[in-house]
């Protein structure tokens, strides 16, 4: 590339912003030769590669120089920051959801941007925001208002986020056209090919089954972007695919009209489902292998005025099988929660609506219990994610299995851990009852807003209070925060009179100090990134049973549970709140200014 920095180069620039010493710049000078044939000989090797120039950014990259603060070592991102600021160009870190797939793929070929590791991102004020590795692509930028006749506005951005969105966004297009080739007549979708394994970048290059390879592109990006959700919704003229990340929706994609049924016969023959049926509601479930990594995924599909609408729900096993300390238990919570679950029997419940991570606190506490020296059988409806930790029954109601039944099997399987998904009837609940008094340890999910509903909530089922006092010991109400993002948490101060009016003590006239997202590419503009558990923990004593087996009412219920030390829901969050986890609006938004009473 014409103008390309010099290694020495980049070394002066970062040595002058005092990202490296002196030091570190020498040594970068002695290490630059092998490492450039290192690379290079790793680059013949590797498939698909066309650019042959070993940048100054990519070389520096790769040796991993310390930073002078000690931060950690330079990768290309910060590098190539480093190189924008110099230079008085903008930097950008590509995120695929803020990209339209139809402006990035229709500008350029696709050997022209892989060749030149350039991308168009998109329009701003009239002009094409060209991305590019180097400060001086003159020649390249004109030759691109050449090719697009528009002026162009070049970024610089890393060549590896360039080269990741020209695989993932080109592969998907070509897909995607190719389908609509195929399918724009009357032809059915009778020739779909069953495939679990998501294949890898080679593969869907050289696949001409388009349906198969746009469905796995979608799986994986969905995957690769942590959604916990993708939605394929048919409109008028095709359909949006959405991902839900972090609790939020996000439109990724929109597919032309023809390629939507047989990309959902597609999905529907992956989990196992009836693809002739297209008039009632069907679920069922893919499991897929990308790499080393398996992934489960619950997929259900709803008839609707424009044709059948899937969703499909991630069940990524680093998440469902989290550390404990990980779930956001406060310090004092964690103690209680892991008194709780080592006990040899009782009942303990988790309730909450649905998605505020039930599911990942019951699973994490089973698989930090199971062993081989513990019988741990779960009853689910359906099953979330097959792990052969523990054994694991589903719920089939057309065959007589429901949780009644298949509980009063478990019993005589010689379990010594039960998970029951969720109590709904009486039978159920005395089933439970039974297992805690017989010496079993079972876990179960109620939908009730708070810790004390629960009890409250077997007895209206029809379970006897005496039984209730002498069988639950432990409840957790649980929401899910965000978590203010990292890259862009700012300082900021929640006023005096809003912090007493949230109940927190204000030691300070000026108010109470906050952290808040700004909103970055990391997340998205959104301020957050990932989310983290709130909870609202009683662990059963003398005074609740006592409550419990009088039949009392809530107000007194609630005074004995807070007497055994239980933090409301809303405390949990204003305490995440105080600890920079998550802002004042999320705090707000999952919970509600109720009396705290007690």
């Amino acid at each position: 590339m014409e103008g390309a920095l010099a290694t020495a180069e980049v070394l002066d620039l970062l040595k002058g912003q005092g990202l490296i010493t002196e030091m570190t710049a020498r040594d970068a000078r002695v290490r630059e030769a092998a490492q450039r044939a290192r690379l290079r000989k790793a680059r013949d090797q590797a498939p698909g590669r066309f650019a042959d120039a070993i940048g100054a950014i990519e070389l520096l990259a790769s040796l991993e120089l310390p930073r002078a603060d000690g931060a950690g070592p330079l990768d290309d991102e910060v590098i190539t920051a480093a190189v924008a600021e110099a230079a008085g160009l903008p930097w950008r870190r590509l995120d695929p959801l803020e990209l339209d797939i139809q402006t990035v793929t229709a500008a350029l070929s696709k050997p022209y941007a892989q060749r030149h590791d350039c991308l168009v991102l998109g329009e701003v004020e009239g002009e094409l925001e060209v991305a590019v590795i180097e400060p001086r692509a003159h020649e390249l930028l004109e030759a691109i208002r050449r090719l697009t006749g528009r002026p162009v506005r070049p970024v610089l951005a890393t060549r590896t986020d360039i080269q990741r969105i020209i695989r993932e966004f080109y592969g998907f297009r070509r897909s995607i056209l190719a389908a609509e080739r195929e399918y724009g007549g009357d032809r059915g979708a009778a020739d779909l090919e069953r495939l679990f394994h998501i294949q890898s970048d080679a593969e869907l290059e050289a696949t001409d089954r388009h349906i198969v390879a746009a469905s796995d592109y979608l799986l994986r990006h969905g995957a690769d972007q942590g959604a916990s959700d993708i939605h394929v919704e048919p409109k008028r003229d095709g359909a949006r695919v959405r991902y839900r990340i972090d609790g939020v929706l996000h439109t990724v994609h929109r597919l032309p009209r023809a390629v939507v049924p047989p990309l959902t016969s597609r999905l529907k023959m992956m989990a196992r489902m009836d693809i002739a049926e297209r008039r009632k509601p069907q679920d069922g479930r893919i499991k897929l292998v990308q790499g080393d990594r398996e992934i489960e995924m619950r997929v259900s599909t709803m008839p609707t005025v424009f044709g059948e609408k899937v969703v499909m729900r991630i069940f990524d096993p680093d998440v469902l099988l989290a550390d404990l300390d990980r779930l956001g238990f406060t310090p004092t919570q964690r103690q209680v929660w892991d008194g709780l679950i080592h006990r040899p029997y009782g009942i303990i419940l988790l309730t909450g609506p649905t998605g505020s991570g039930k599911t990942t606190t019951l699973y994490s506490s089973l698989d930090a219990l199971a062993d081989d020296d513990v019988n741990v059988v779960t009853i689910e409806d359906p099953i979330e994610m097959v792990t052969d930790r523990f054994n694991q029954v589903a719920v089939n109601p057309k065959v007589g299995v429901t949780f009644a039944s298949a509980l009063r099997t478990v019993l005589r399987q010689d379990p010594d851990i039960i998970m029951v998904g969720e109590i709904r009837d009486l039978e159920t609940a005395r089933y439970a009852v039974q297992a805690a008094l017989t010496g079993h340890l079972v876990f179960s999910t109620l939908h009730t807003n708070d810790a004390v509903g629960a009890f409250h909530r077997l007895i209206d089922l029809g379970v006897e209070p005496f039984l209730v006092a002498s069988t639950v010991i432990g409840v957790a109400a649980q929401r899910l925060v965000r978590r203010v993002c990292p890259s862009c948490a700012t300082d900021a101060l929640l006023p005096a009179d809003e912090a007493r009016a949230m109940g927190l003590p204000v030691h300070d006239a000026d108010g109470v100090a906050v952290r808040e997202g700004a909103g970055c590419v990391e997340c998205r503009k959104t301020g957050y990134k990932g989310r983290v558990g709130v909870f609202e923990l009683l662990a059963v004593d003398r005074g609740v049973r006592a409550a419990v087996h009088d039949g009392a009412d809530g107000d007194r219920l609630l005074q004995a549970a807070r007497a055994a030390g239980m933090m409301r829901l809303r405390e949990a969050a204003l305490t995440q709140m105080l600890s920079g986890t998550t802002s004042v609006a999320e705090v707000a938004r999952v919970t509600t200014l109720i009396d705290e009473g007690g």
